[in-house]
């Protein structure tokens, strides 16, 4: 049975919700030139070098030595397509970064910065793989590896949930504020991206 923050939460999430994204909805036709891809693996890797900072903002460090490890595999996946991390350079996408320093120097709110990503990942996961081995079968295998691992982590959001939950309302709010301000920083990311190749 869904709580009050869940629904709250849920709401967030539906605004900007990244499976309705034009760049993923274009992943999943196959529309998406693969320069788009490899800009997307360059500028997006700017906030994955980031997660294991809002693990480790709440006292996780299990999980941040675990995200760790997959920002290493999502430079795989940037050097599977041809290019590297190097970090926010688009406008959104610097403007994201931002949001999740600002979220995820705080341990309340690091909590709701998180939940934006995390409890969105396992679907965006797997409709990238089904992307990627329907319409993109020429990259090598290293492009799947960080897509495969998270098909079905949901142990991370229901977590952060529960932490969440456990916050006094005051706390919660902050909370559900920074889920909302990473939430619409990955959207805009997204956004700049899809305009470099797709406008």
């Amino acid at each position: 049975m869904a709580t009050p923050l869940a629904d709250r939460l849920s709401a967030v999430i539906e605004r900007y919700d990244l499976l309705q994204h034009p760049f993923y909805q274009a992943w999943s036709a196959g529309t998406l030139p693969v320069d788009a891809l490899k800009t997307y693996a360059s500028e997006y890797g700017a906030f994955i070098n980031r997660v294991a900072a809002g693990w480790a903002a709440h006292g996780d460090e299990e999980i941040a030595a675990e995200e760790r490890e997959h920002a290493d595999l999502w430079a795989e996946f940037a050097g599977a397509l041809g290019t590297d991390v190097k970090g926010a350079s688009l406008p959104a996408v610097t403007d994201m970064a931002n949001r999740v320093d600002a979220a995820f120097g705080d341990a309340v709110t690091s909590l709701g910065g998180l939940y934006a990503f995390e409890c969105q990942q396992p679907n965006t996961s797997k409709s990238k793989l089904e992307g990627l081995d329907t319409h993109y079968t020429g990259l090598p295998e290293a492009a799947r590896t960080y897509f495969e691992i998270h098909v079905d982590d949901i142990h991370e959001p229901a977590l952060l949930l529960q932490r969440m939950e456990a916050l006094s309302a005051e706390d919660q709010d902050r909370a559900v504020a920074a889920c909302e301000s990473v939430a619409e920083g990955l959207w805009n990311a997204l956004t700049d991206i899809h305009k470099v190749h797709c406008a």
